[in-house]
């Protein structure tokens, strides 16, 4: 029975001295969990809801007289999907228009002179407009873009700088 009595106290006294190292600070955080339900055949990655496509740096006479820069590729990835219903997707891509080369987007910070362009597959994207359609299959999908920057026509200065842009994609299913 004294070794009960013993156990418990020495249980006890543990329990305080591994509670006050807590306290004192040898490390804790917070884990935050956040996503949304969407009334969807597919899911989309978390990868691909926020992602950055590097360009890299391509020298400004890449870009003279209209003149592009290598496609870097990035993918939309869709798990889940439930092709019961729905089996195609679009997607359009959105945001401030470029006033240099219209249909592409503008880019910000202190280059100018040059916008985005996406292609999917063979196909130039215009921005605001609709993808043609792909097809899905059950389970997990992969759309693949393809993003460029391009120089303006002859008329255009291509300032080098910094620069970035943001386009925010819809998914369309059919």
């Amino acid at each position: 029975m004294n070794m009960n009595k013993i156990v418990v106290a020495l249980g006890l006294s543990m329990s305080l001295v591994a509670g006050s190292a807590m306290a004192a600070g040898e490390g804790n955080g917070t884990v935050t969990f956040k996503g949304a339900i969407v009334d969807a055949p597919c899911s989309i990655e978390p990868g691909s809801v926020d992602q950055t496509v590097e360009l890299g740096q391509i020298s400004n006479l890449a870009l003279k007289d209209g003149g592009r820069s290598t496609p870097r590729p990035f993918q939309i990835k869709l798990e889940n999907c439930d092709t019961a219903t729905k089996k195609e997707v679009t997607v359009t891509f959105a945001g401030t228009g470029s006033q240099v080369i219209p249909g592409k987007l503008a880019i910000t910070g202190t280059a100018s002179g040059a916008a985005i362009g996406i292609n999917f597959g063979d196909t130039e994207i215009e921005l605001g407009t609709a993808t043609p359609a792909q097809k899905l299959m059950d389970g997990n999908n992969q759309l693949s873009f393809a993003a460029f920057l391009q120089g303006g026509g002859a008329s255009e200065t291509i300032v080098p700088g910094e620069f970035q842009s943001v386009a925010d994609f819809a998914l369309n299913y059919q």
